[in-house]
């Protein structure tokens, strides 16, 4: 008990030398650096991002991983509901000093866990050092129940989303073959190199008809970034259109547990596979400790979170 007093009056200190500059509390919050962020985004809404969220994580876990999901889609909130589970707490009431992270985390499929995000991810916006500190510190205390953090942002290019993107420094970009899509997934690509060009962006094309739209596309992308931004893109794969995800949506269930054997299924177990086979080439993996630094620098210089 005494020892957990003071790491809580350790971390409430980093917390109120935050102010000064992340870079002076990076190096002391302690946290592992062999955990995985990663940022799931799109140019605009209706690509089925959260779906994918979903059933990535399930992927990942049976294949052994251990998984967080922070639900931080403000504006659609809705992993909880693709999953058909009722959390009676969010970010919020960590922030206010209600609960802690572990009160308001709920355990999805397979042994995932869920963060929702809720009001508590427009509060970081405008977080005070206490809150900060509490926040810090209560992810730091799971960080070694998660390989890998998968960060479900909202569409667009919201500064709410650039911010978790930058703060990951890993982002997974999802289109289909709408030509919309694909627009606004490169003008996202494009947004995020003009902040950051060390950021390690991969592509993921959903819904597609066959895998050689699939290819077009990606390999498209991949050309454009390359040929106009000087941005190398990662190709991360594609999931086939298939019924089974309409029916397992309605089902409220992940595709990848009604329906294990279905063409989306071994689809989004090829894109597991590819977190095994390629790892980030710019960013260094420095888990929640560079992560949550990085994201009040992002606030501090943007006055957005």
């Amino acid at each position: 008990m005494k020892q957990q007093k003071d790491q809580a009056k350790k971390l409430r200190e980093l917390a109120e030398k935050a102010k000064k500059g992340p870079k002076k509390i990076q190096n002391k919050i302690p946290g592992n650096s062999n955990k995985r962020v990663v940022a799931v985004a799109s140019g605009k809404g209706g690509v089925g991002k959260t779906n994918l969220v979903i059933n990535l994580g399930i992927a990942l876990a049976k294949k052994g991983k251990k998984v967080l999901i922070l639900d931080a889609d403000l504006g659609m909130a809705n992993v909880d509901v693709l999953m058909d589970i009722s959390p009676k707490y969010n970010l919020q009431h960590l922030l206010s000093g209600q609960k802690s992270l572990a009160d308001i985390i709920v355990e999805g499929p397979n042994q995932i866990k869920i963060v929702p995000g809720g009001s508590g991810i427009s509060e970081l916006a405008d977080i005070t050092d206490e809150k900060r500190g509490r926040l810090i510190s209560g992810f730091i205390e799971i960080e070694n129940q998660s390989d890998i953090t998968l960060i479900d942002t909202g569409a667009g290019i919201s500064k709410n989303v650039l911010s978790f993107i930058l703060a990951a420094k890993e982002a997974l970009i999802i289109t289909t073959p709408e030509p919309t899509a694909i627009t606004d997934a490169y003008g996202l690509i494009k947004v995020i190199n003009q902040r950051n060009i060390d950021i390690d962006i991969e592509l993921l094309i959903n819904m597609a008809s066959n895998e050689r739209e699939a290819k077009e596309i990606s390999e498209r992308i991949v050309l454009v970034s390359k040929q106009f931004l000087n941005k190398h893109v990662e190709d991360f794969g594609f999931i086939l259109k298939d019924n089974a995800i309409n029916q397992a949506v309605r089902k409220q269930q992940p595709f990848i547990i009604s329906f294990p054997y279905s063409n989306a299924s071994k689809c989004i177990n090829n894109i597991a596979n590819k977190f095994d086979d390629i790892a980030p080439k710019n960013s260094k993996s420095d888990g929640f400790r560079g992560f949550f630094s990085r994201l009040f620098k992002i606030g501090e210089n943007d006055g957005c979170a």
